[in-house]
């Protein structure tokens, strides 16, 4: 029998899409806040945000007629015909946060306006209105509330406990405070100052003051544009990086959003600069013009589509890329120290100015003891993506190395052209290295990409309250950039030696920085395969007689259709009738790699991955084939070829990292020595 629902069922229903944790609550009512125009903004929660919850903001107010309105579902003062839809500017459109909430808590609301005279104060209780009052109120609105989801014992049963729920809603807040640094955030757990910042605009100072020194030390800014999108916020270098996608924060709109263009995009530029299974730190803001989005696809809003997709995957790529590259990136190490943020003690943070309604907080919070504030402890993050590499051969001299049977061809790579004006970003998609490079942004619309966008627990984020001390430590935080891989540094360095056959330690003024050999050379000789590929420069060296393979139909094909791709690694190959093939070349410099079977791996992965994964295995045989030719460790060389080693690095774009992610250089100051030494105290 069908019949239709009772309105109080409806609106528990309505709810529940709405209103999944407390988190939830905290989310659509200070992006409510932000919408009235608040610049401070005050959250205090009590056991996780399910028996107690206050939003205090200085914003706009709500006339007394229209507070009642304002808990009917889908009332709203952001929309008035579907035609607003297309250009949402605001955070919240649909107006049914405060009516999901009353229904399944004790709410309670007062507000004033700047020209009323008195405020108003309202209750409702399971959706049911309680009391509508005048009161004497400041300007702003205070939403309170209390045992959240107490009509809904079945929704209770799935929360988590007080603590990972308080974890849950402080990386929200820290999120919050991210998209607007314009705004103050407060933050109260349990009667504890847990964040604070100061509106000032400053994102770096509010990332330092969530993530700590460490992070802060080592953030590369991004700041790009075109027609359509603007792109700014920071980036971490490559030695912070971390397992999972939880240091990953973007924003469209200042709106915390999770899409899958944009995570291929900055995974995909990083890709290179970090090891396999590694992401980055990112928080980026997209500011685009909000007819070319859509955010009406979400119960949450945490999604949304792009009207243009692979144009917005291109220009992501490009500025992550550029933002990357043309930057000192040799990790700092301090000896004793794990290479991660340090986890900071909590510190007693000095007591601000309550909001008005301060004096009733006894009443309704009751002294507790504080609990300690779990610690997000940030580890590293990262992937790589191919470095849209200009190159052009020089006859510079070449490291010597085991079983070579031909020099190796150096490759001068181009650098930014500052005078002109010209980027090396205009080749980086349009030009690049692999002609099915702009691929990913149909990759990242597979549903085998979905992965992308699964729920991953979002460990709680580092915290350090902050106090006056803290600041000052700010303000005279050093973002000293080495110069290290530069021609003026070159006439600076100094050469050592050779430490266990395969480090070489090198002094540069107050420094000193260990170089991986066999991670250093495998990078050059990675550059300049990609180089050779590029430019189709690969020479072939000739099989005598030609190697006969067979492949099979779906091989035959793939090779039909993308010959132009091996002919510019350097493989010779024609029909031999039937499903047979004649190989007569092969890439010269393979360095003992068996030049067929190499080709058979390549032909038989990318003709069953298809080409959605043609890069990412061009790239892994080229790493394969740069790392067997290259210097192993445990090998002695000579002091002239390390110093040849460092000029092949100097001219690459990208000579921070191996193709698989490691480090080629590491850097320690005389300073760190001097208290290792306990020479300064």
């Amino acid at each position: 029998m069908i019949k239709l629902l009772d309105q109080y069922t409806i609106d528990k229903i309505a709810a529940g899409e709405v209103i999944e944790r407390p988190g939830s609550v905290i989310k659509e009512l200070v992006e409510n806040s932000i919408d009235a125009g608040a610049t401070a903004i005050t959250i205090e929660i009590k056991e996780g945000g399910m028996s107690f919850i206050r939003i205090t903001d200085n914003g706009c107010g709500i006339s007394k007629e229209e507070v009642p309105v304002a808990f009917l579902r889908h009332a709203t003062s952001k929309l008035q015909t579907a035609d607003d839809l297309l250009k949402i500017a605001s955070l919240g459109f649909r107006g049914e946060a405060l009516s999901s909430i009353a229904a399944v808590a004790q709410v309670e609301l007062i507000t004033k306006q700047e020209d009323a005279l008195t405020g108003t104060r309202y209750q409702i209780h399971g959706g049911k209105e309680i009391s509508n009052e005048e009161i004497g109120a400041p300007l702003g609105t205070t939403i309170v509330v209390r045992n959240l989801f107490y009509n809904t014992p079945a929704r209770k049963k799935f929360m988590k406990t007080p603590a990972t729920e308080g974890s849950y809603i402080y990386d929200l807040v820290c999120r919050m405070a991210m998209s607007h640094p314009d705004v103050s955030f407060k933050f109260i757990m349990n009667g504890t100052d847990k964040l604070f910042t100061s509106g000032n605009g400053r994102l770096k100072e509010i990332i330092y003051h969530i993530y700590g020194r460490d992070i802060t030390n080592n953030l590369l800014e991004i700041n790009a544009a075109n027609d359509q999108v603007k792109i700014t916020g920071y980036l971490a270098k490559p030695s912070i990086s971390r397992g999972n996608r939880s240091f990953e924060d973007y924003y469209v709109n200042q709106r915390y959003i999770k899409s899958n263009i944009l995570t291929k995009a900055i995974e995909d530029a990083y890709r290179t600069f970090v090891m396999v299974h590694k992401f980055p730190f990112t928080v980026i803001n997209f500011e685009i013009d909000p007819s070319l989005i859509d955010v009406n696809i979400h119960p949450a809003k945490r999604e949304l589509k792009f009207i243009n997709e692979p144009d917005m995957y291109d220009f992501t790529y490009i500025s992550v890329r550029k933002a990357l590259l043309f930057k000192e990136l040799i990790p700092t190490v301090t000896p004793g120290k794990d290479m991660r943020p340090e986890t900071l003690a909590e510190r007693k943070v000095e007591k601000r100015p309550e909001p008005f309604e301060a004096n009733r907080r006894a009443a309704e919070l009751p002294p507790q003891p504080a609990r300690p504030a779990q610690q997000k402890k940030p580890s590293m993050p990262m992937q790589p993506a191919n470095s849209g590499i200009s190159a052009q051969p020089t006859p510079t001299p070449s490291v010597t190395m085991e079983n070579r049977s031909s020099s190796p061809v150096e490759i001068q790579y181009l650098k930014e052209d500052n005078q002109s004006g010209k980027n090396i970003t205009n080749n980086m998609v349009a030009e690049n290295i692999v002609p099915y490079l702009t691929q990913p942004t149909k990759a990242a619309l597979n549903p085998a990409e979905a992965s992308l966008q699964t729920n991953e627990t979002s460990e709680q984020k580092k915290q350090e309250p902050i106090t006056p001390e803290a600041k000052v430590k700010y303000e005279q935080m050093d973002m000293f950039e080495d110069k290290f891989l530069t021609p003026e540094a070159k006439k600076k360095h100094r050469i050592i030696g050779q430490l266990f056959k395969t480090y070489w330690l090198i002094e540069y003024e107050d420094k000193f920085f260990i170089m991986d050999q066999h991670a250093a050379h495998e990078k050059v000789k990675f550059e300049e395969l990609m180089a050779n590929y590029k430019n189709k420069t690969a020479i072939p060296q000739y099989l005598m007689p030609p190697a006969i393979v067979s492949l099979s139909g779906t091989e035959s094909e793939f090779l039909r259709e993308n010959l132009e791709f091996f002919q510019n690694l350097g493989f010779q190959i024609e029909g031999f009738g039937g499903k047979e093939y004649k190989l007569s070349a092969v890439p010269a410099n393979l360095f003992g790699l068996d030049g067929r079977e190499l080709f058979l791996e390549f032909i038989g992965e990318l003709s069953e991955n298809g080409q959605k994964q043609t890069i990412d295995t061009f790239i892994s045989k080229l790493s394969t084939m740069a790392c067997k030719a290259a210097i192993k460790g445990n090998t002695s060389i000579s002091f002239k070829e390390a110093d040849t080693l460092i000029d092949q690095l100097m001219k690459l774009e990208n000579p921070y990292t191996c193709p698989h992610g490691r480090p080629t250089l590491i850097s320690m100051t005389e300073t760190e020595l001097e208290k290792k030494f306990k020479r300064i105290v």
